[in-house]
C-alpha cells in the first residue's frame, strides 16, 4: 500500500506556526542563508570599472558592444571587479561576464539590448529544457561564483522588433515554435553559486527574461520585471526561469509578463530523468512579492522533470491567469511534490490548474506515456476572486495525490470543485461564493 506523508505534513505545519521554526513542506528546515537578504556592498566586490572611463559613449543608436566586452575582460585581467554603466543609455549586444566580474547599473542608467539578431552570437546553451546551440543573451554569466548583478537602473531588451516579427511568422506557419523566431534572452546565468540580482528594472526581452541554469544559492530581490501584454504582445517573455536549480530566493520583486511569472523548468522528453543535462528543482522559496498580467503566477513545467520543496507565500496577485499552474507533459515524466502556496490575496482567471500540456510534444519512438505524478500540494490561508476555483482534468497520464486546502476565501463565477479528482485529499474551513 502507498504511504500517505499528509499527516506528517501537517504536524509539521503546526509545529512550524507553534514554535515559530521556518520549514520547507517536507519538513527540512529552512536554512538561515533564506532570511540574509541585505544589500550589496559594491566596495567589496572589487574594484569599479566605469564604461565611460573606457571609451564607452552615452548613446541609444550607437551599438558598443565591443567596447562594453573590453571592459569586462579588462576587469577579469586585472583581479575581477565591478562593471558600472552610468547614467544614460547604452546599446549593446552579447555581454559574457567572467569569473570575478560583476555588474552594477547606477540610477539613471540602460543598458539597451540591440534589435539586430546579428549582435547575439550562436553559443552552447540552454533552452526550452535542452542543451543546444541557440543565441546567447544581452547578459551572459556562466561559471561566475559570486556574481551580482545589482543597482537602480534598468536592463532594456528592446524586444518590439523581435516580437513583431514572431507574431508575423506565427501568422504564416501557425505551428512554428517559439524557438523558430530568432530572439536573445535578457539575463543567462549557468552553473554558478551565489549568485545576486537585486534591485534593477528588467524589461522588455525578447525572449525569456531571467533564466537560471544548474545554479545553486541565487538570490533575486527587490526587482522590476516586465513586457507588455499589449499593444503588441510580448511572446515567451517568462519573468524567472528556474532550471534545474538548488536554493533559490525570489523576494520583493514585483513580476509581470506576457508568459508565466516563474516557472519552474528541468528538462523534457520521454527519458528527461536519464540525462545528465536535465535536473531538479529543489529548495525554492517565492515572497512578498506582487504580480501584475502573467500566464501563471507560479508554474511547474512546461519542461520539468523534479520540483520538490516549493513555496509561494505572502504575495499580491492582479490580473493572473493562474495562481498555480501544473503543466503535464505526455511525453515527459514529471514529479511535482511538496509545494506551499499560503497568504496570497488578490484575483486570477483560475485559482488552482492542472491539465495535459500537449504543445509541441514528442514521444521520439517510446510506445508509452510516461506517468507523472503531483503530491502533498497544500494551498491554505487565500483570499481570492477568481473566475474557475478549480480547473482540474483527471486523466491516466498523471497522478494526483495528498492536496490540502485549509482557510481559503473564495469567490468565484465557477465554484465547482471536486475532490473526486486527487487521491486523499483534505480540506479544512474553505468558504466559495459564486460570484
Amino acid at each position: 500500500m502507498k504511504r500517505s506523508f499528509l499527516p506528517l505534513l501537517i504536524a509539521a505545519a503546526c509545529c512550524t506556526r507553534a514554535t515559530g521554526q521556518e520549514r520547507f513542506p517536507d519538513g527540512e528546515a529552512i536554512p538561515a542563508w533564506f532570511t540574509q537578504t541585505d544589500s550589496v556592498d559594491m566596495n567589496k566586490l572589487g574594484r569599479a570599472y566605469r564604461l565611460t572611463d573606457y571609451g564607452a559613449v552615452n548613446d541609444s543608436t550607437l551599438t558598443q558592444t565591443a567596447e562594453i566586452q573590453a571592459v569586462i575582460d579588462l576587469a577579469a585581467s586585472e583581479g575581477g571587479g565591478v562593471v558600472v554603466v552610468p547614467r544614460g543609455t547604452f546599446l549593446s549586444g552579447a555581454l559574457f561576464f567572467r569569473p570575478r566580474t560583476h555588474l552594477h547599473l547606477e540610477a539613471g542608467a540602460r543598458l539597451k539590448g540591440s534589435d539586430s539578431i546579428f549582435d547575439f552570437p550562436v553559443v552552447e546553451t540552454r533552452m526550452e529544457g535542452q542543451n543546444l546551440k541557440y543565441f546567447a543573451a544581452l547578459v551572459n554569466a556562466e561559471r561566475v561564483d559570486g556574481f551580482t548583478l545589482s543597482g537602480q537602473g534598468t536592463i532594456d531588451g528592446n524586444g518590439e522588433r523581435y516580437w513583431r516579427a514572431f507574431w508575423l511568422r506565427r501568422s504564416v506557419i501557425p505551428q512554428c515554435t517559439n524557438m523558430d523566431e530568432m530572439r536573445p534572452r535578457l539575463v543567462y546565468i549557468a552553473h554558478s553559486r551565489e549568485v545576486r540580482i537585486t534591485g534593477v528594472r528588467l524589461v522588455n526581452s525578447p525572449f525569456w527574461t531571467t533564466h537560471l541554469y544548474k545554479c545553486e544559492n541565487v538570490k533575486l530581490t527587490g526587482l522590476h520585471i516586465f513586457s507588455p501584454a499589449e499593444p503588441v504582445k510580448a511572446p515567451s517573455t517568462d519573468a524567472i526561469d528556474i532550471d534545474a536549480c538548488t536554493n533559490v530566493l525570489v523576494k520583493n520583486c514585483y513580476l509581470s509578463v506576457n508568459d508565466d511569472a516563474i516557472a519552474l523548468k528541468g528538462g523534457k522528453g520521454p527519458w528527461a530523468d536519464q540525462d545528465p543535462n536535465n535536473g531538479a528543482n529543489r529548495n525554492i522559496l517565492i515572497e512578498d512579492c506582487t504580480f501584475g498580467f502573467c500566464h501563471g503566477v507560479l508554474t511547474c513545467g512546461s519542461e520539468s522533470i523534479l520540483n520538490h520543496n516549493i513555496i509561494l507565500r505572502r504575495c499580491q496577485v492582479d490580473q493572473a491567469q493562474r495562481l498555480l499552474w501544473l503543466k503535464m507533459r505526455p511525453d515527459t515524466p514529471q514529479r511535482y511534490e511538496y509545494i506551499l502556496v499560503e497568504d496570497i490575496q488578490g484575483n486570477a482567471r483560475h485559482f488552482l490548474y492542472i491539465a495535459p500540456w500537449t504543445q509541441f510534444y514528442d514521444l521520439k519512438g517510446r510506445k508509452d506515456i510516461p506517468i507523472s505524478y503531483s503530491s502533498h500540494l497544500t494551498m491554505r490561508d487565500i483570499r481570492m476572486t477568481c473566475e474557475n476555483f478549480f480547473a482540474v482534468r483527471k486523466s491516466p497520464q498523471y497522478e494526483l495525490s495528498d492536496f490540502r486546502f485549509e482557510n481559503l476565501d473564495i469567490t468565484a463565477k465557477n465554484p465547482t470543485f471536486d475532490p473526486t479528482a486527487v487521491n486523499g485529499f483534505v480540506t479544512d474551513r474553505l468558504t466559495i461564493k459564486q460570484q
